[in-house]
This record gives C-alpha cells, structure tokens and sequence, in this order.
C-alpha cells in the first residue's frame, strides 16, 4: 500500500536519494577528500576543497575488446585498495529496482576490463562484491550464490538448489517491498566463507495477474504473494565455505516460518555473525551473536512495543545493495541503535557483551536520519525537528550520552536539509529546498558546514532558487483535539468574498507523510495544469499514524486501526476546513494513490457528507488481500482480530457511495493486486451505486509503463474533477 517512487510530494527525497544514495552516481572516496561521479559513461574524480577535476577510468577504458562502444556504467565499487573496480551494467528491474545485469571487472593497473559470470545468463548477475582481500567476487545468478577467482576466472557454485522459489543470496517479494531486504549474502572478514539469506517460499501460495495483451493466449503470471494471515516464507542464515561449499545452517532460536530475520554481518575484527530476528507480529525484537562454526546463537538484547517494533533504516544508505545494516561502534563492541521505548525514537549504544545500554539522545523530539559518527571526537551527527514537523535540521550531541542536541544549521534556511558526509567525516554533500525554494546542493567543510566554494554555495544560488511562495502551512485542530499539520495552495487570483471548491490529496499510512517543508509540495502529478490557476485550493494533512516527528504515540495510535483512525482525522479536520468563509462545501474532491487510495474510497464511503467527488487509484478495496508482512505489523493477525481488517476496508463500506468516483488500477500491479479493483466492482454493482472505471492493462502500481499512459491519466484524471467538482470562485 505504499507509494515509493511514485508521487510529486516526495520529488525532492526522490532527487536527495539520486545524490546522497550512491546508486551509481556519486560515492565518496574512502579517504573522505574527494568524491566520484558517472559522467557520460567515465568515472569522473573531484577532490575537495578545491573540487578540481580529473578522469579516473575514461570511455576508452570502458570500452571492451571487439567493441566500438563503452559500457554504460549504472553502478560502480573500489576493491578496498582502489585498484580494481566493478562496473554494473545492462541492467534489469527486479519488483522497485534494477539489480540484476551484468558486471565486469576493470584493473586500472593492468588497463585490462574483463567480464564476469559469462557462463551465466545474460543480465542475470546481482549483488556482486570483491572479497576483503581482493581475490575474488562474489554474486547471486538465478538464485545461486557463485564465487569467481580474479586471476583464474574459475567460477564455482557455492550452492545449487536455487530455485524459483528457494532463494539464496538475496529475497522475495515481501522482503524486498517491506524491509528493504535485497543483497542477501556477506564475505567473512578473512575472505574464506559466505554468510547469506536464504529464503524458501515452496510453501507461499502463488498468485496470478494476466497478461491479455502481448499474446494472442492471455498468459498467467504467477507471484510468490504471502497475504495478510498466510504463514510466511520459510527464512534462515547459512555460512558456506569457499574451500568446499559446504553450508552450516545457524541456529538461531524459533519456528523459521513464524519469524523474520532482518539483519545479518559480521562483527567487525571477529568471524561472528550479528542477527535481528523479529517474530511473526513483529512486536519483539531480538539480537543474537552467532558463532559460524558451530551455529550456536545467543540472544544479547531483546525489545519489544505492545504495537510493533520498527525497524530504522538509514534513508541515505538506500541502494540496490542496502539490507538494513548496522552501525558499529567501539570497533565492533557495540552498535548505535534506535528505539522509541521512551515514546521518541532516539539513539542507543548497546553493548554486545551484555553491558547496560546507554541512551545517547535526549528529549521530547524524534531522530529522523543517522548522519555520521565521530568517535574520535565522541559526536553522532542526526537531523531532527523538535518545532517543526514538516522540516528537517543538523544536528549533533556527545556519544556519551551527556549534554543537549546542539541545532548545526544556519538560521535563515528554514526547510528540509540533508547530508551525505564523507567516511572520514572531513566534508559533507549538503542538499536544502523548501517549499519555495529548488533543491540545491553544496559541498561543506564538516563539521564547521563552511561551503567549500562560497560561489556555488547554497547561499549564493538562493536568489535564483527562490519562487513565488505559493504554500501556506497551517495547523488544524479537530474536535478529537488532534492537531494535525497541513499545507494550502489557494487558487491564484484568490478572492476571499468567493467560495471556492478544494481538492483534498490524501496518503494517511505509517509509509510515508505528505505535508514535508521542500521543493514539490502543493504539486499535483496527474492534474493537466495548473490546479490554482485554474481556480481549486489545493490542500494536504498529516493524521495521526503517519511517520511524522511526532513521537511514538502520533504514530503507534493506527495499530489495528487503519480505515478508520486516521480515515476519522482527515474527515474531522476537513469539517473543520468547511468552516472557512472562502470554501466551497458543495464542491469538495478527495484523490490518493496507493494506501492514499484506499483512503480516498474510506473517506468517500464513509463520509460521504463531505467528499462529493474522489478519485482513487492502486487501492486496497480489502485489507485481506495485502501482504502479511506489511498488514501483520499494522493491523495484527487476522485470525485473531478479523474485525479489524473489516472494519477498516472501503468494500465493507461501498454501499454508502453518494457522490463521483473514478476508480483506476493497473491490471499487471505486483504490489496492491488488481483484484481489489473487482472486489471493489462487485460491491459497488450489488448496491447499483454508479461510478467510473478505468483500468490499464499491465501496469505495475506506479501505472507508468506504457506509451502514452502518463498523459492519458492526467487527462482522465483532469476532465473527471473538472466535470464532477468545477474549478472556479463563485
């Protein structure tokens, strides 16, 4: 139910993951004094403070034998001693990301590019990783965990039972939508052996979309889909050998199919495995150390939350290689962990031998983001925004624990900000927008944040960064007293004497908020123009449950309570809009996409007194039709509170439909199946309510693919709010 990737109001996070999330086009040098960067299909170094230039693998060096082309780089690793570097290339979409293609090895030294896997599939190599000691690399190819040998180019199997279905070295579907869980193995420290995922789904009931259009048969396309109540896939740790490929299973407590394991690495300086294991609810955490030899576990730290526990992810480590790692401290002594067992997510050290853990952050405010660690100096640098929800701050305190979070920023750039510090914590990649203000970036001295050009500096773009502001922020509050955050874009010739119709975009789940200070807000992707010249306030709130800077209870209060508590803050706090001279209550449209979409039919069924037109795509029509991990850590298990899943789906609501509906899916969507679509149909026609359908055949969730697909939306989408809820002051 969630919309990564796919709406207007994280355009700026979108742009902030292209230039902090070393996807391929930037990626900081290890001594911390210069970065790299993929330009026309060279690999561009610049070092810092001067930002100097210089070509460190040029197209010629890309180029292989026999070829007049070179190798469109995607993606890019150094050996660790920057001799050798792997090139990704002719890559594949696996689910949201591209990571299977083809790599190929290039030694600077020797000037020699060489490729890997050949006896394998074409584009079928993922997750490929030299060995510590530079040997070799290892990846995944259909499911299988291969090493190759440098200076031989042997490739051996390191294990064989790969399948569609037992996945070894990365993961399914589920994993990868909801824990982000994608490069599934890790070479020892002494390079001798692999540690690794394996997942076996044989069990997992395959669901299957149709393909109608690209044969004259429809072809059915099955999808290992575990739904909210189906016992999960199968998950457990192994730890191969390169010698003779011979696997020892771990044993890490518990039914392997009633618990999900989310992390996994070495202990730095040690052969020990780390391990979170989560149960089935994922309301208890556990962290055990695994000896690989024997694959005895013992557990070192236990948590639990009486909703669930979550699971931080560092925003700006989000690659295709990004499996939820951890971050170490006291060379592997202890690990820098967030928890909000205080009621605010704050930072811990915890101790792997059994010490008190120490809480390092201190008040009434939520880290948002893990920023850097200087140990040497005893300082952890988090963005936060204890005033202002909707915006984002640098800032810093003492590793031990004593002292207040110092505020880093300058003061007048009020907004969003985000850092990608470099590994020695010498300078920083710093981004900043607001909702007036374009993305812009710099690079700064670190800690000091001293732009290291004062002409290309942040401060010295803002002038011609600067728009007309056209976002108003405001806070409402409902008749439950629930304060909620919200933004307002009035039409552009406003007049206050006329009333004018409003159009409600809505999200309202833990995935993601809508109401953000940066570049994007108040922006519509599906409507053909421009919303406020043509004569519609434009407005989006945050209810409680979404993930804003809140505090855990703001965000914990939609346990087993979506579809109806946050669908009851919207409304409430859209009755209290209606209250405003200049609003039209005649003329009141709601639209969402994903979980937004699902809140646009409960808002449009559920109260249909104030929602007169909606327009929803990729929705759940049916709670049971979703994912288990997902549904499970917000709503619980529906064998055991049903109810819940009821009460909180628009089908069971459907019969209330009074005003307009677009409803619109993609037949081919993965992610949120297109049968909620004729769930949704069926319930609408039982009760003869009238509506509007609109279905693209084969899109995924983000209903993209297609040739003239994104323009055919917005037209429809366009004419459907302009015919059903007019533009225009009256």
């Amino acid at each position: 139910m969630k919309q990564k990737f796919v709406f207007i109001f994280i355009l700026f996070v979108f742009l902030s993951l292209q230039v902090f999330s070393q996807r391929g086009g930037f990626k900081w040098s290890s001594d911390g004094n210069s970065y790299y960067r993929i330009e026309n299909n060279s690999v561009m170094q610049y070092t810092l403070p001067e930002n100097s230039a210089k070509v460190l693998i040029s197209k010629e060096q890309l180029t292989p034998k026999n070829s007049t082309s070179p190798l469109e780089v995607s993606y890019f690793i150094f050996s660790n001693d920057e001799q050798k570097v792997l090139i990704f290339t002719n890559t594949k979409r696996v689910w949201r990301l591209n990571t299977k293609g083809d790599y190929w090895i290039l030694d600077i030294a020797k000037g020699s590019l060489t490729q890997l896997g050949t006896s394998l599939p074409e584009s079928s190599l993922m997750f490929a990783k030299f060995s510590p000691d530079g040997t070799r690399v290892a990846y995944v190819s259909d499911n299988n965990i291969y090493v190759e040998d440098l200076n031989t180019s042997y490739i051996k199997a390191l294990t064989t039972d790969g399948s569609t279905t037992l996945i070894n070295g990365t993961f399914d579907w589920a994993y990868e939508e909801e824990f982000a869980c994608r490069d599934g193995f890790r070479w020892s420290p002494d390079s001798k052996s692999i540690a690794y995922w394996q997942i076996d789904a044989s069990d997992i009931k395959k669901f299957y979309m149709i393909n109608n259009t690209d044969a004259i048969y429809s072809q059915p396309v099955p999808l290992e889909y575990p739904k909210v109540g189906e016992t999960p896939s199968s998950c457990k740790v192994g730890v191969v050998s390169i010698a003779d490929a011979k696997t020892i299973w771990m044993k890490v407590p518990g039914d392997t199919r009633q618990h999900y394991l989310v992390r996994m690495e070495y202990i730095p300086t040690t052969e020990k495995l780390l391990v979170q294991q989560l149960n089935r609810k994922q309301n208890d955490s556990k962290l055990y150390i695994v000896e690989p030899n024997s694959g005895v576990a013992k557990v070192i730290y236990e948590e639990t939350d009486k909703a669930w526990v979550d699971i931080y992810e560092d925003d700006f480590q989000y690659d295709i290689y990004f499996t939820n790692n951890y971050n170490w401290l006291n060379n592997g002594e202890s690990i820098l962990w967030a928890s909000e067992k205080d009621g605010w997510r704050h930072l811990y050290n915890v101790s792997l031998s059994g010490k008190s853990e120490k809480k390092i952050t201190n008040g009434d405010y939520d880290i948002i983001d893990l920023n850097h660690i200087d140990t040497k100096k005893g300082y952890v640098y988090f963005t936060a925004s204890p005033e202002n929800a909707t915006q984002k701050y640098l800032y810093r305190t003492k590793l031990n624990g004593k002292g207040k979070a110092e505020f880093l920023n300058p003061e007048d750039l009020k907004g969003t900000h985000n850092y990608s510090v470099s590994p020695t914590g010498s300078y920083a990649l710093h981004s900043f927008s607001n909702s007036y203000t374009r993305p812009a970036v710099e690079y700064v001295t670190f800690p000091k944040l001293k732009p290291v050009n004062a002409t290309e500096s942040i401060e010295a773009k803002l002038s011609g960064l600067k728009e007309t502001p056209k976002v108003e922020f405001f806070k409402v509050t409902t008749v439950d007293n629930v304060e909620m955050d919200g933004w307002m874009v009035k039409p552009t010739n406003f007049d206050p004497s006329k009333k004018y119709p409003v159009v409600f975009y809505v999200y309202t789940e833990p995935a993601a908020t809508t109401v953000t200070d940066s570049y994007g807000a108040g922006m519509n992707r599906n409507y053909d123009g421009d919303m406020a010249d043509d004569g519609y306030i434009y407005i989006s709130l945050d209810n409680r449950g979404t993930p804003a800077p809140k505090g855990r209870e703001w965000r914990k209060s939609i346990y087993r309570n979506i579809g109806r508590i946050n669908i009851k803050d919207q409304a409430m706090a859209a009755k209290e809009i209606l209250k405003w001279d200049f609003v039209d209550p005649e003329r009141i449209a709601v639209w969402g996409h994903s979980g937004g979409g699902s809140a646009t039919l409960n808002l449009m069924f559920q109260y249909p007194e104030i929602y007169k037109t909606g327009i929803s795509l990729a929705a759940i029509a049916n709670q049971l039709t979703y994912d288990n991990i997902y549904q499970e850590r917000y709503m619980g298990l529906p064998q055991e509170n049903l109810e819940d899943f009821v009460n909180g789906s628009p089908m069971t609501y459907a019969k209330n439909l009074v005003g307009n509906l677009l409803y619109i899916h993609g037949t081919g969507d993965d992610n949120v199946h297109y049968q909620n679509a004729e769930i949704l149909i069926n319930e609408l026609v039982k009760y003869n309510k009238q509506f509007q359908f609109m279905a693209y055949p084969n899109r995924t969730h983000g209903i993209r693919e297609g040739e003239g697909t994104t323009k055919h939306l917005r037209t429809l989408y366009t004419n459907f709010l302009k015919t059903y809820c007019p533009p225009g002051g009256k």
